[in-house]
């Protein structure tokens, strides 16, 4: 076994294999670039080496400084996650000459599978059902124009190399033709090095289903059954789970059998995933094969039991798997979720900042449901423009898909993420649609379900009154503690009013609270048990909702305090999440994938508060303004320039992803506030409209 290995990765992959690393006794390097140099992954290994700039072109995606580094610190041999130089050939020989071991399959493996049209002739090939389409490289635009028109609408064009949503785009007429190439090319040759794209048929209304593989180095391939991943933004997948809701065991061993069959046509050593594409009669084509890690594998580790990372690890170092296919059993159901940097309300446009607050959910196994974590982030932490904007994967298992389904939504909701944008709530939203729940699924399923991207919305009234009871226990502790405060005079005994009026937005619910256990000094003292670790009592409020015919009382108890960012407690037993963000005389709260303002008033100041006048929002003006931090690749017009509806005005960078920036209207180019190569922030004039 290895004494020591590099990882050439960063982020939440650096840190998993960093992990596994630590339980086999093997010592970890992890590499970095600059804007790097605190990153979770630096901290936790056992040593590092800066490797240039921030962009990848210049650190993570140079394979003589991977090399160096291993040389300097002795590393034996590398492991290199997944993106960045996990499926190129050319990394894989480079280390092979320096005499270090590639954790990872054999160059041969590497090149013929790790290139999208090598592969697709080798799965023909192997007769292993296959997507028509163009196996050649495409030479330019009017070549792909030429194919499209052969094959027919809608295709799909890919980059040769890589993954990940990266360099693909969908063209549905001869107009999309062009620009879908130019896109996909420019995203294929800045985040692989490699702008070699093909064309083959978009299948209509499919699913995307993958077959994890693991082989050795003596012959030896089994696979441990599949992944849906039919829930994808931009070709870049979201939610990922296993088993699919949609396959039966008899073509679950049809694809598992194919993928091994094509696997050992090209002598497959390590862990890797066959993707196919699915259709709704259960029909499936080969779609690519990743020579890699992928981001999803947590979801297999939980149903098999299997530690991908360290089989990885141990056939490199030329053991033989000691698991047979007849032992792979899939047990209960695992869901995993992508916790990104990005702006529901702005389209999911990427969003950089510092993590202010970062608290993910505990972690463990309770009452047989799984939680899980893997992140490359610390709070304090800077999400940068440079790579990918996933912040954290929240993986859940439990017996049965409603179990795991179930997990994901307490856990989004107990997770705590302050400084930046992000998706939490879209996740719990899309984990309690009833399609998704349903299982009823397709690759299009977010652009059908939300065509015109995610908003909030209005809580229903079942969660408003959780929501409306929180904001109360919220402003009662509040209000108790100013009680407390020293040295106040007082004139008279004051007694609070029993009666409160919660706004939510523009709903109003009227409701009377009692404090069943009042909040002293006394009940805050920290008393001891057994362990000698201090334990806070919790305050708990009668709630009694002042509706026609309802009577009920809602107990809520929680030992949240002032400056706490999650109240967690129980709504009349039920235990429960709330985020809870302290606003100018208002709490914001998060629940249930729900954001809505707080406001608790008396009923005297309830009636002040209706004759406030409402602060109308005010248009911006004329202009078109960066949707995120990012680069500007190109300027599409000139200024005077008479532009429709639905041209393109620019074309912005951001975390490995171009933006395509449209006319929302008929217009005259004013005045062009920004060049090719401009590094802007959010919102910065790119250009005036007359």
């Amino acid at each position: 076994m290895f004494k020591r290995i590099l990882i050439a990765n960063r982020g939440e992959i650096a840190c998993r294999i960093i992990r596994t690393a630590r339980r086999l006794g093997i010592e970890s390097v992890a590499v970095y670039s600059e804007s790097d140099h605190d990153a979770l992954h630096v901290e936790m290994a056992d040593a590092a080496i800066l490797i240039g700039p921030p962009p990848a072109a210049q650190s993570y995606l140079v394979i003589e400084k991977i090399v160096q580094a291993c040389k300097s610190t002795g590393a034996e041999a590398v492991h290199p996650g997944y993106g960045f130089l996990s499926e190129q050939q050319a990394f894989a020989e480079a280390l092979r000459q320096a005499g270090i071991v590639f954790i990872g399959p054999n160059p041969r493996a590497l090149a013929v599978m790790g290139d999208k049209i090598e592969s697709k002739k080798a799965a023909a090939a192997a007769k292993v059902s296959t997507v028509p389409g163009h196996l050649g490289e495409i030479a330019d635009a009017d070549h792909a124009l030429r194919v499209a028109e052969k094959i027919g609408y809608p295709v799909m064009i890919k980059a040769s190399a890589g993954g990940g949503g990266k360099g693909m785009r969908i063209a549905s007429s001869p107009e999309e033709i062009a620009a879908g190439f130019a896109r996909a090319t420019s995203e294929a040759k800045s985040s692989f090095g490699d702008e070699r794209v093909f064309i083959e048929k978009f299948i209509v209304d499919p699913r995307h289903i993958e077959i994890q593989v693991l082989g050795d180095k003596h012959g030896n391939i089994i696979h441990l059954g599949e992944r849906e991943c039919s829930i994808q933004r931009r070709n870049q997948k979201v939610v990922e789970e296993s088993p699919s809701p949609l396959l039966d065991p008899a073509t679950r061993q049809r694809m598992g059998t194919q993928a091994v069959s094509l696997a050992k046509a090209v002598g497959y050593d390590s862990a890797g995933t066959v993707e196919f594409v699915v259709g709704q009669d259960k029909s499936f084509y080969f779609l690519e094969m990743n020579t890699r890690l992928q981001v999803e594998h947590p979801v297999t580790e939980l149903v098999t039991g299997i530690d991908l990372v360290e089989q990885m690890i141990r056939v490199a170092a030329g053991e033989k798997l000691a698991i047979r296919q007849n032992a792979v059993k899939l047990s209960g159901w695992s869901i995993e979720t992508r916790v990104y940097a990005e702006d529901p309300a702005r389209n999911f446009l990427p969003s950089v900042g510092r993590l202010v607050r970062y608290g993910p959910p505990q972690q463990g196994t309770n009452g047989g449901v799984t939680v899980r974590v893997d992140s490359g982030v610390q709070e304090g932490d800077e999400i940068s423009i440079y790579y990918d904007p996933l912040v954290a994967k929240l993986i859940t298992h439990g017996a049965n898909r409603d179990e795991a389904i179930a997990a994901q939504v307490d856990a989004l909701d107990a997770f705590t993420i302050d400084g930046i944008r992000h998706n939490i709530p879209f996740l719990s939203t899309l984990m309690q649609h009833r399609r998704w729940q349903a299982g009823q699924l397709a690759t299009s399923f977010l652009q059908e379900e939300f065509p015109g991207g995610f908003h909030s919305g209005k809580p229903p009234d079942e969660i408003a009154r959780v929501l409306a009871g929180v904001a109360a226990a919220v402003d009662h502790v509040l209000g108790e503690r100013k009680r407390r405060i020293s040295g106040q005079e007082f004139a008279r005994t004051v007694s609070r009013e029993r009666k409160r009026v919660v706004r939510l937005d523009d709903r109003e619910l009227q409701l009377e609270i009692a404090a069943a256990q009042a909040i002293s000094s006394k009940e805050h003292k920290s008393k001891r048990d057994e362990t000698g670790a201090a334990e806070m009592r919790a305050a708990t409020l009668h709630v009694r909702f002042l509706e026609k015919g309802s009577s009920k009382r809602h107990v809520l108890a929680s030992t949240w305090r002032a400056g706490d960012r999650l109240w967690s407690g129980t709504y009349d037993g039920k235990p429960i999440h709330v985020q809870v963000t302290s606003a100018l005389n208002s709490f914001d709260l998060l629940h249930r994938g729900f954001a809505t303002r707080a406001y608790v008033y008396t009923e005297r100041e309830a009636a002040a508060a209706r004759l406030m006048p409402v602060k109308e929002s005010i248009d911006s003006g004329k202009a078109l303004r960066c949707p995120m931090p990012g680069l500007i690749v190109s300027i599409a017009v000139a200024e005077g320039q008479e532009v429709k509806i639905g041209e393109t005005l620019a074309v912005v960078e951001a975390m490995k992803m171009e933006n395509v920036l449209r006319a929302d209207r008929d217009a005259v180019i004013k005045k062009i506030h920004a060049k090719k190569g401009d590094s802007l922030p959010v919102d910065a004039i790119i250009l005036e409209f007359a």
